[in-house]
Parts: C-alpha cells; sequence; structure tokens
C-alpha cells in the first residue's frame, strides 16, 4: 500500500515502497465502493472533495512539514492515485498530479497563491475574494484563472502569512501589514472590514538586482539623469523620494542605496522590510505594532530617535507618512548626509508640502517658517516618480530644494520629463530635459571631485 512519511531518494534509481503512514487507514475507507462516475460538475466537485478528505485523513502533519514541498507532492500523488483507484474516481495522471500540487501548496504554502508567487512576471497580487484574483504584470492589471475553494481557505492563507513573521490578524484585529520570508510586503483586510470576504495585496519582492542600468534600459529614466543621480548618491545628497502608490519608489531607493560606500554604517527603518541593501555594514530596523493589549507598539519615530543613538552615517526611512517626518529632518540636519526616505505625493512642490504637514501633525507649536526652514536645510534633491499610462514607471522630476525666499521654499528643476507621444504600441515616447542651472550644493560637489562632472552631464543635452 502506497504510504506517507518517508523521504524520497534523491537518487534516479527505483526507490523502495516508502513505509505506511503513521495514521492508520481509516474504516471507513477499507472497502471499495462501487465506482463513482460523476455527471455533474458538481458531482465531480463533491467527489474530489472526499478525496481530498480521505487523503488529508493519511497524512502525517509533522512529517509532511520535514520534507521539501517536490518529496511531499511525489509522496501525496501516490495517495491520491491509490485513494482515487480504490474509490474507482475516473482521474487522468494529469488532474492527480494537480490535486497532489494544490494540497501540497495548501501544506507547507500558500495554496493557488504559490503558482503566482513563483511567476517572475508577476509584480504584484490582488486576491478581492476567493473568485477574484487579479495581478500586474507590466504594469498592467489582468484578472487571472486562480480560484481559492472559499472564504475559508483566503482567511487561512492571510493567516498563515501573518503567522510566518510573528504578527497576526483575526475578526478581534482585521488590519494587517507583514512580510513574507522572500521580502515581499503582504497587506491584509478581513471580514468585517471587507465586505466581500478576505483581501490580500501583496507585492512581491523581485530576485533580479535592479540598478540604474537596468533602470536606464527599461525606459525609467535617461543615461545622463541616472549620471546624475549616481553623483547624488556618491556625494552624500539628502534626497526625497516622492511617488504614488506602486510607483517604483522603493526600487529607485534599493538602486540609489547600491552606490554608498561599504565603509558607511547604514541603519534602515521601514514598516514592513523591503529594501535590498548589499552593503556589509546595515542595520535593518521594522516597526512593531501593539499587541492585544493594546501595548508594545513601536512606531518609525521611536526608531528614529533610537537610531541616531546607533553613529549612523546615513539614515534610509523606507516611507515618511506622519510625525517622524519631524525626527527624519532633525536626521538630515545633524550631520547624517546622504539619508533618503520615500514620501507619497503628486509633484516635487507637494512632496516638500506633505512633509510640511506631517512635521505639523507631531509639533503643532512650530510655526510654519521655522518647519520650512528646517525643510529647506535638510533636504537637497527631490525626485519624482510616476508609473504612466502605458505601465512604465518613470522619473518625471527631479528637483533641488535651494532655500527660503520669505516664506517660500524655493526650487530649480534639474530634470524633467517631457511628453512628446506614443509610439505604435502605445508606449509613451519624450525626453528629460534639464535647464543646466548650477546647483547650491556645489560646494558638496566640489568636495567629492565631482563639481565639473555634474555640469558636463547637464550641459550633454
Amino acid at each position: 500500500m502506497t504510504g506517507f512519511g518517508r523521504r524520497l531518494p534523491p537518487e534516479p534509481a527505483p526507490a523502495p515502497v516508502p513505509a505506511p503512514v503513521l495514521a492508520p487507514v481509516p474504516a471507513s475507507v477499507r472497502e471499495a465502493p462501487s465506482a463513482l462516475r460523476p455527471e455533474t460538475r458538481g458531482a465531480m466537485d463533491e467527489a474530489l472533495t472526499r478525496l481530498r478528505a480521505q487523503v488529508m485523513e493519511r497524512v502525517d502533519s509533522a512529517v509532511a512539514a520535514e520534507l521539501q514541498p517536490h518529496e511531499l507532492q511525489a509522496q501525496l500523488e501516490g495517495l491520491v492515485h491509490e485513494i482515487a483507484e480504490r474509490e474507482r474516481l475516473e482521474l487522468t495522471a494529469r488532474e492527480q498530479a494537480r490535486m497532489a500540487e494544490q494540497m501540497a501548496n495548501d501544506m507547507v504554502g500558500y495554496g493557488p497563491l504559490e503558482a503566482l508567487l513563483r511567476d517572475e512576471g508577476i509584480n504584484e497580487i490582488m486576491v478581492n475574494g476567493p473568485n477574484r484574483v487579479f495581478i500586474e504584470t507590466a504594469g498592467k492589471l489582468h484578472l487571472s484563472g486562480v480560484r481559492f475553494r472559499d472564504n475559508a481557505q483566503v482567511a487561512s492563507i492571510a493567516q498563515k502569512m501573518a503567522a510566518s513573521v510573528g504578527r497576526r490578524v483575526d475578526e478581534s484585529s482585521p488590519l494587517v501589514d507583514c512580510r513574507l520570508l522572500d521580502g515581499s510586503r503582504v497587506n491584509v483586510v478581513l471580514p468585517p472590514l471587507a465586505l466581500d470576504g478576505a483581501c490580500i495585496t501583496i507585492r512581491k519582492f523581485g530576485k533580479r538586482k535592479v540598478d540604474f542600468a537596468a533602470m536606464v534600459g527599461n525606459g525609467s529614466m535617461s543615461p545622463r539623469l541616472a549620471r546624475i543621480l549616481e553623483i547624488a548618491s556618491r556625494c552624500r545628497l539628502n534626497v526625497v523620494i516622492s511617488g504614488g502608490t506602486g510607483s517604483g519608489k522603493t526600487t529607485l531607493m534599493n538602486a540609489m542605496s547600491q552606490l554608498i560606500e561599504h565603509d558607511e554604517r547604514v541603519v534602515t527603518i521601514e514598516d514592513t522590510a523591503e529594501l535590498r541593501l548589499q552593503q556589509p555594514h546595515v542595520v535593518r530596523l521594522e516597526t512593531r505594532p501593539p499587541n492585544l493589549e493594546g501595548r508594545g507598539e513601536v512606531t518609525q519615530r521611536d526608531l528614529i530617535k533610537n537610531a541616531l543613538r546607533m553613529r549612523p552615517d546615513r539614515i534610509i526611512v523606507g516611507e515618511v507618512r506622519g510625525q517622524e517626518a519631524f525626527d527624519m529632518l532633525q536626521a538630515m540636519n545633524t550631520g547624517h548626509d546622504g539619508s533618503i526616505c520615500t514620501v507619497h505625493a503628486n509633484t516635487t512642490r507637494d512632496a516638500l508640502t506633505r512633509i510640511e504637514n506631517m512635521v505639523q501633525m507631531g509639533s503643532m507649536a512650530l510655526p510654519v517658517r521655522a518647519i520650512r526652514t528646517q525643510i529647506a536645510g535638510a533636504v537637497d534633491l527631490i525626485i519624482q516618480v510616476e508609473r504612466m499610462r502605458d505601465g512604465v514607471r518613470r522619473v518625471t522630476q527631479v528637483s533641488e530644494v535651494c532655500g527660503m525666499d520669505g516664506e517660500v521654499i524655493t526650487m530649480n528643476e534639474v530634470f524633467t520629463f517631457e511628453f512628446h507621444g506614443e509610439d505604435a504600441t502605445g508606449r509613451i515616447q519624450g525626453d528629460w530635459m534639464s535647464p543646466a542651472i548650477r546647483p547650491g550644493f556645489t560646494e558638496r560637489l566640489r568636495a567629492f571631485g565631482l563639481d565639473r562632472a555634474w555640469m558636463q552631464v547637464l550641459q550633454e543635452g
């Protein structure tokens, strides 16, 4: 009898018959019933449900957890074949293999989402209930053919994702941000907040390293603009990356961080860890939500304050969206040059307004002029990124923060994307134009020996 619970031998030679499962065969399945010949879809679904239940009765979960996914799937396939044959349920070899794969994914993976998570061409996965799973490929959304059995399976997988990093999501705490072990970012909303069933949104963690060369290759920026951003990173300019959700802010931040010198101590602060820094001296900090009693929360503001005591050369904040904006400006103004953060805004000018508003959230007593003076003194460059209608994420603006003119923060454009039209495939065409103005941080560039290189790049156009 085919069993379950022994590792398959790695050699291609014929494998010995695995030992029987640890649990005895239930009496209810010892006798073979008459052949099942379902004639309707409903009858077939019912038969497959019974088959699945009988297979699961034969599985020892402790043994299954120790097996590699391909070993588990192979043994499950043997069980599916044995029980289907005894039940006289007519299933092709492909259907049996598919059922074994689905069960293996349920047991040691994330069920129907496993295939989507393995597909390198998919950037985001959006589950809007058991029968509506959308995916983003090449910047465009599509309805996939992936289906869950029911809402309970969606909720179960969401809970497994949260539990993998020590977080919880249930009816009493129906919202959670977490990450998968590969770094992919996950947001979960459960009923009663989600009216049509559990919703899962996954921002996948790409395995390919994205640098400036790759971004130039896919049309996100021009070679001149890439060179300017390389110089900005090497010269330790303080940079704010601005854009909407899914516009490519984290990708650009990762690309810029690759130019940080290896002898610098870098502290990263994120709600959900996404950054992939390659330097040897990186300290990664992640916020913590409150526990069941509402205690123990650690916010980004707490982590930024603590980071200042950790002797960082640079502080990188994944996303500034609240009172921590004030502490980030303090860090940029107190010797932590080369710090980077992201904000949600539509233009580089809007980014300044957004930072000002976030500072006021935590420091209501500060006059507006004092806040703007802090911003003008702390930030050197603001980079605007946008996901455009052809699906390509582009840098659309690079602006220098110059200083104050009365009550207004003054800015100079370094680069602006000018739209020209679309080609035959619908891809947007345009150029990155620069007025070639000498920046206010020329002395900083000169200290690194890159002031001439900066102006040469701007004047090439």
